[in-house]
């Protein structure tokens, strides 16, 4: 037993020292300069701190929130009175004397405009129902950035666990270079073993390369809908969740003509028309005006002091051409809105369709790797493993097993992705979040030891 021991450790130390001028080690050292991905020591967010600062710092919400204030400021003008006038008004005045007022006749007066009865109310409502438009395209737009930070949220979260996958096949693959080097040492395998076991090494090196930029470029994208520089440092932290149970396409268009912030706005545009086409008639309501005034007449003028009043009222029946002209406007624009109402309705329903069935053929993706592909990879590769430690297997075998389970996995987390932005295109198409049913698992990332 000592004799085997003492041969076991003379062959170690051999295969060590033969290492120390092995120009394959270069691959060794490559692989562990490549992890960058660890680097960062930016405290991680979770998927509801990332929409939290979103909503609040996203520079396109701000600019909806925005409008939203200046159609509020507008409302309380909208149903205000014309501006008084004020007049002044000489006459008489002698082209000899022009400086000479005291024998002229001097009026002052002071006058307002008042609308027909209704039309001020109608003007205030007006302009709350671009109130009630512009908030529904806040919502819109939150919905649509809320969407797209979650997309991207589970992007980084996907690379990220690709990247934990990735560092333990590297340790996998490590082994095997390591064992067919020592087995190269002692005769037992070709030096082809060890040239492609390099090349596996390598092969795992590229895969971090395409990894990290995928991870630089949706924390790119996550930072910008944050309102951040793009280059911030950003970290995640959450699970992913297990497929579930999405609800039916009729439960799914009911919610979204509640829910749907696009559609909202559609109908507070219709409702904006409508309120336009009464004002329009309205216009055959006359205005009126009042003027107030007081008259300094020349001296010697027996009644030198006098105030007059003064009225007027228009006369909208004359112009009726014009009054009509503007009704027929204002009912074509109700109809155009209707138009794009029920355009916008039935796009809705197609948007969801579309979405509903990528979550759904995501979602079977998902269930596919996670009960059968990926549990049958790992036991592959964990007999592999141990039938070429044991001299049962050839490199080749072992290679091709790492190579499929790494496939797998990374094809599992990112159908799982898949999955979960499928689910936020489905939530953004219905307008509010899906109600779901059947447990909710969390999935971590697992591979053979």
């Amino acid at each position: 037993m000592k004799a085997f021991l003492i041969c076991v450790l003379i062959c170690v130390f051999a295969a060590v020292a033969i290492a120390a001028d092995d120009p394959y080690e270069a691959a060794l050292t490559a692989l562990s300069q490549q992890h960058s991905h660890t680097n960062s020591n930016a405290p991680p967010i979770t998927l509801e701190q990332a929409e939290q600062i979103a909503l609040q710092a996203n520079p396109e919400i701000r600019v909806a929130a925005e409008k939203v204030a200046m159609a509020e400021a507008h409302v309380s003008g909208a149903g205000a009175l014309d501006d008084p006038s004020v007049m002044y008004r000489g006459w008489q005045v002698r082209l000899t004397k022009p400086w000479d007022y005291n024998a002229a006749m001097n009026m002052f007066m002071i006058g307002q405009s008042f609308p027909g009865p209704g039309k001020r109310m109608l003007r205030s409502q007006v302009a709350t129902d671009a109130i009630r438009v512009a908030k529904a395209d806040l919502d819109a737009k939150k919905h649509e950035i809320s969407a797209a930070v979650r997309k991207a949220f589970y992007d980084l979260l996907r690379t990220a666990d690709e990247l934990k996958v990735h560092d333990e096949q590297a340790g996998i693959a490590r082994l095997a270079f390591e064992a067919a080097r020592i087995k190269y040492s002692v005769g037992k395998v070709p030096q082809q073993d060890v040239l492609k076991a390099q090349v596996a090494l390598t092969k795992l090196i590229e895969h971090l390369v395409m990894l990290e930029q995928d991870a630089d470029l949706s924390r790119t994208t996550l930072n910008t809908l944050l309102g951040r520089s793009p280059d911030t440092p950003l970290e995640v932290s959450g699970q992913h969740t297990g497929p579930i149970q999405v609800p039916t396409l009729a439960e799914l268009k009911q919610l979204a003509v509640q829910s749907r912030p696009e559609l909202m706005a559609s109908a507070a545009t219709i409702k904006q028309a409508q309120d336009e086409v009464t004002l329009a008639r309205k216009q055959y309501t006359p205005d009126f005006s009042a003027n107030v005034g007081y008259m300094l007449t020349p001296s010697g003028s027996q009644f030198r002091n006098n105030y007059m009043i003064e009225g007027s009222i228009t006369l909208p029946w004359i112009n009726r051409r014009k009054h009509e002209s503007e009704i027929n406007e204002a009912q074509a624009a109700v109809a155009e809105r209707q138009s794009e109402f029920d355009a916008m309705r039935l796009a809705v329903f197609q948007q969801i369709q579309e979405a509903l069935v990528r979550a759904k053929s995501a979602k079977r993706l998902v269930e596919l790797y996670q009960d059968s592909l990926r549990p049958q990879s790992e036991a592959t590769l964990r007999s592999t493993v141990i039938a070429y430690e044991s001299d049962r297997t050839d490199i080749l075998n072992l290679l091709d097993s790492q190579n499929t389970t790494l496939d797998v996995d990374y094809s599992y987390f990112r159908a799982l992705a898949d999955f979960e932005e499928r689910v936020a295109e489905l939530e953004l198409a219905v307008g509010a979040p899906v109600p779901t049913s059947g447990p909710i698992a969390t999935v971590s990332p697992k591979v053979a030891q």
